[in-house]
């Protein structure tokens, strides 16, 4: 540690950084002098133990565009600054800016060799890929930045921890999501004696603590091939939150929890001026210029009757960006109802 206090550098978005919102996503990399947005409750938070002495800030879209040269960037930025430890965000549920987080912490930590903190929601796609990595920590946020005041402190605590080189205890002691690394310790009992010990307070209905938590995965078996394709009736569904003009049933941009099922124009192909994506998880400008790259209507309606035997006349959408897995196994669950009514043979998933 850099003298008495904590020593800082803060990585932001431009809507965090005070620049703006979607229109400024381009933003190149800035830097400034102390903190900024979330920083100045940072700092609050620490007292006189740390300070935040720069922050950089950058789009979503440049950073996620121009990542080969933008990450360089940072990274002599951040050796400038000398700090103790880097930290990004917090990100919550932002995909995006989830991402940006977790690869400047996770090039902090494997190329400068300092530790790095972030923040986001448990469920922010960028959690599972960054929580492994030695030397990044992930503390676990509400889905919105209304969850900002309760998060800072908490943050502030750990990074003071971790910035000061102390010891850093287990993820159910220290409250960061788990990094699924385990290390060699001393225990008063045998693992036999202590595996026993659990068993007998699980019977009798007392408290214990598993010491290695199993993840659960469903096992989804794959769905019979198509007997005849070339007389299948097919539909479509886009995960872009693609929505008539006007969005008229309130699609949200995150956390979806609805879908809806809409007509096909008899057209042979979507036009820009008849819909909108509403979708927060990514750059929206050249599906909203070109819908037929989310829902490729275009060359569905140009391989009907030859690869296929015909297209259903509605398609179903819904958003994602941190959708929970229970909300997305309903959706999927009710949009399978309503396909069977409609006697689909199969379903075309568009990713976005």
């Amino acid at each position: 540690m850099s003298g008495l206090k904590v020593r800082i550098v803060h990585y932001l978005n431009q809507f965090f950084g005070g620049i703006g919102g979607e229109k400024e996503a381009d933003l190149e990399l800035q830097v400034r002098e102390g903190p900024l947005g979330p920083g100045l409750g940072l700092r609050q938070a620490l007292g006189a133990e740390g300070e935040v002495v720069a922050t950089l800030i950058c789009g979503d879209n440049y950073f996620n565009n121009q990542i080969s040269t933008t990450l360089p960037s940072i990274l002599e930025s951040i050796r400038n600054y000398k700090p103790d430890v880097v930290v990004a965000g917090p990100a919550f549920n932002a995909g995006r800016y989830g991402f940006a987080c977790g690869e400047v912490c996770k090039a902090v930590a494997e190329q400068l060799g300092l530790p790095a903190v972030t923040a986001m929601y448990p469920e922010n796609p960028a959690v599972e890929t960054y929580r492994k990595v030695r030397g990044v920590w992930i503390l676990p946020t509400g889905a919105m930045a209304s969850d900002m005041r309760r998060v800072l402190p908490k943050l502030a605590a750990f990074v003071q921890k971790v910035g000061s080189g102390k010891e850093i205890a287990a993820a159910n002691e220290e409250g960061y999501i788990p990094t699924g690394q385990r290390k060699l310790m001393f225990c008063s009992a045998p693992g036999a004696e202590r595996a026993i010990d659990m068993l007998l307070a699980k019977l009798s209905g007392g408290p214990f603590q598993t010491e290695i938590q199993a993840e659960q995965f469903e096992h989804v078996p794959p769905a019979p091939p198509i007997r005849d394709l070339k007389a299948a009736r097919v539909s479509v569904i886009t995960t872009s939150g693609l929505v008539p003009k006007g969005n008229p049933d309130r699609f949200k941009m995150f956390n979806a929890t609805e879908w809806r099922r809409y007509a096909l124009p008899n057209e042979a192909a979507l036009r820009g001026e008849d819909w909108e994506v509403i979708h927060g998880g990514f750059n929206t400008a050249y599906a909203q210029a070109n819908p037929n790259l989310v829902l490729p209507l275009d060359a569905l309606r140009a391989l009907a009757g030859r690869i296929y035997g015909e297209l259903d006349d509605h398609f179903y959408t819904i958003t994602g960006v941190g959708t929970s897995l229970k909300t997305a196994k309903q959706a999927g669950e009710e949009i399978a109802r309503s396909m069977r009514a409609s006697r689909v043979d199969a379903a075309l998933l568009v990713a976005t």
